[in-house]
């Protein structure tokens, strides 16, 4: 359990990767609860007969939150995160979105096309993040009133520093750290730093 009580879900990006948060998790307190969200028919985890598209896999993890969570997703990830937000406010303490390249038009970033490149390295995984239609839930950020904190990478070309600070204007509580060299896998490369700014980050909602 951690210090305010709710668990921390790590979601992972397009490529479905539990290992992604593993580090981060590795430098976080033993205190804090932790779980890596898995999903269906990636990497070898059982498919659900449910679950075939982004929409599915959206629906199916937010379904699955009953208790108080703070969802910390990377990259496409938090498409899931924002709607938890939006769709359990009761539930969802916190956020922390990490490089996130998905829930708004990331073209007026310049951002770089990652869907080209994943269609031929992750061919063997389920296409849903791939071929989900571009979804933009800036409208509703407003109504988002949860602390998120926002990590990123100033060298992240997929989802550029730009991104995050468009976010922190448009979400009414969020704080931007950006890690200079840091790529679109922030949380991975520079898990220790990312470490810290999660803990800091529970710590202070466990005091306000």
């Amino acid at each position: 359990m951690t210090a305010t009580g709710n668990k921390l879900l790590f979601l992972p990006g397009a490529s479905g990767s539990t290992g992604f948060w593993q580090p981060v998790i590795d430098h976080l307190p033993p205190s804090f609860d932790c779980a890596v969200q898995p999903y269906p028919g990636f990497w070898g985890e059982p498919p659900q007969p449910d679950v075939n598209s982004l929409e599915d896999l959206s629906r199916w993890i937010i379904g699955k939150i009953q208790k108080p969570v703070i969802p910390v997703a990377q990259s496409m990830g938090g498409i899931i995160a924002v709607q938890a937000a939006l769709q359990k406010p009761h539930l969802v303490r916190g956020l922390v979105l990490a490089a996130t390249s998905g829930g708004m038009d990331m073209r007026r970033f310049a951002a770089a096309d990652w869907r080209t490149d994943y269609r031929v390295e992750m061919a063997q995984l389920p296409q849903w993040f791939a071929d989900a239609p571009p979804q933009d839930f800036s409208p509703d950020f407003g109504r988002i009133r949860q602390k998120t904190l926002l990590i990123w990478g100033g060298r992240d070309a997929v989802s550029p520093p730009a991104a995050g600070e468009f976010l922190q204007r448009s979400l009414p509580d969020a704080r931007l750290m950006v890690v200079p060299q840091g790529g679109h896998d922030v949380a991975f490369s520079h898990a220790g730093e990312a470490a810290r700014l999660i803990e800091q980050f529970v710590s202070a909602l466990a005091d306000g």
